[in-house]
């Protein structure tokens, strides 16, 4: 006699549970059934992302934001250059002011604001602001090259308006602009040469020190500070005094439209006031800076208040000019030894 519970059907063995190999696994990739246990997942490791993974992942990021205002910043100077400012949607109303201050050293700086502004096309005109009694014969010279070039191939209107002084170097370079503007109590003119250096033969004398120079050339030593002149050397500078006079007189009246017959009786080295200045043909017009402006503005047709812009000032703190200038404030005895001669135009 069979056992009863023989009879009865088998079940089964439940199927194995499907076996998942990580995240993502496709739902269809199993089947459930009733009675089957249910699928179990089991996600594959985390992976563990190395540190230079995520610091080229931020620098990637940034090398891309650089590029990008890379591309930008290059697009702009290229407007700039092919263009002008105007191109970027800058004001075409705008007025260059030039600050000529103090003794004239170097042309550098004034020379590359004339190019700056020369080349800016939202730039309608430039005032040299003038405020010196002249400098260095050469630096003075340059500018005057330099202001007369920008007219003549940038096509653009540059006037010179006196606040105090403008005279001999600075008298120069206005004389190169379209028009002259001087206040009534304004000093202007001193149309002439200095030569000078200083003679120290006497302090070597005074200390029992000699001067021993060896020369080739007869006038090779001419303007040696430690003795006098010769009378020979001191034709030989007053050549060169004269002709730099003559280049001076010269450049004025071709920058007044007018001849050097009727400069050189004005070039006797004096300043007049710019009332006295106005019927002798020194200036065109009395005014301010403000008168200026606003017939500069009219000239280049300006409707209105005219922008003005300016150099950027670089500025300096009291280090720098210490480290920087400390030499021209608290000059050594050393380059008090070894001044040569200069030739200067310049009022005194």
């Amino acid at each position: 006699m069979q056992d009863d519970f023989s009879q009865q059907p088998s079940t089964p063995p439940p199927p194995p549970p499907p076996q998942f190999s990580g995240y993502g696994s496709p739902a269809t990739s199993y089947s459930y059934t009733p009675g089957s246990y249910p699928p179990v997942y089991r996600p594959g490791p985390r992976t563990n992302r190395s540190p230079w993974f995520y610091v080229a992942a931020i620098g990637g990021s940034f090398a891309a934001i650089c590029l990008v205002f890379g591309c930008m910043f290059w697009f702009m100077m290229r407007s700039i250059r092919d263009g002008g400012s105007a191109g970027l949607g800058l004001p075409t109303d705008r007025i260059a002011v030039i600050d000529i201050e103090g003794v004239i050293f170097s042309p550098e700086t004034v020379d590359a604001q004339l190019r700056k502004f020369g080349d800016d096309s939202s730039v309608r005109a430039i005032i040299l602001h003038i405020n010196s009694p002249g400098g260095g014969a050469a630096a003075s010279q340059e500018i005057y090259h330099e202001v007369l070039r920008v007219r003549q191939e940038k096509h653009k209107k540059i006037v010179a308006s006196v606040e105090s002084v403008g005279a001999s170097g600075a008298y120069y370079i206005a004389s190169a602009c379209d028009r002259i503007y001087a206040n009534q109590a304004s000093v202007v003119g001193s149309i002439g040469v200095i030569m000078e250096w200083m003679n120290y033969g006497d302090l070597l004398k005074w200390a029992k020190l000699k001067n021993i120079t060896i020369t080739a050339g007869e006038l090779k030593s001419a303007g040696d500070p430690s003795r006098d002149l010769t009378s020979k050397e001191q034709a030989y500078f007053q050549s060169l005094v004269d002709n730099m006079y003559s280049q001076f007189v010269h450049d004025v009246a071709t920058g007044r439209h007018t001849s050097d017959d009727k400069i050189k009786p004005l070039a006797t080295g004096q300043v007049w006031t710019g009332e006295q200045s106005l019927p002798l043909g020194l200036i065109d017009q009395i005014g301010g800076f403000r008168t200026a402006l606003l017939d500069t503005a009219k000239q280049v047709g300006i409707s209105g208040e005219p922008t003005i812009v300016r150099p950027a000032k670089n500025k300096r703190g009291l280090l720098s000019i210490l480290t920087e200038d400390g030499e021209d404030l608290f000059p050594a005895p050393s380059q008090m030894l070894n001044r040569a001669p200069g030739f200067y135009f310049m009022w005194k």
